[in-house]
């Protein structure tokens, strides 16, 4: 249970970082942000895992590793949302 909050405190916390690089923080709040940090930290898995070699928060893993591959794909994310609803990264 505990590994669950702690999940969802640190996809929150990465989300919100991710939003602050993307300028998008004013348009969410809380709790898309911890939507954007989970599931940023499952397409950061997918994608960045294999390239660097290190695991994402949502591999049971709690390195500065995963914390930067989960950042990275929440940008990733976001920069896609951004995309399709503006037409522009930004």
């Amino acid at each position: 249970m505990i590994n669950f909050i702690i999940w969802l405190i640190v996809g929150g916390v990465v989300g919100w970082l991710a939003s602050l690089i993307m300028r998008t923080d004013a348009q969410q709040g809380i709790f898309l942000n911890i939507i954007v940090g989970i599931v940023g930290a499952a397409l950061g898995g997918w994608l960045i895992s294999p390239l660097l070699g290190m695991p994402s928060i949502n591999q049971d893993a709690f390195s500065f590793g995963a914390l930067v591959v989960s950042l990275i794909g929440a940008v990733i994310l976001l920069a896609i949302v951004n995309l399709f609803r503006r037409g522009s990264v930004r």
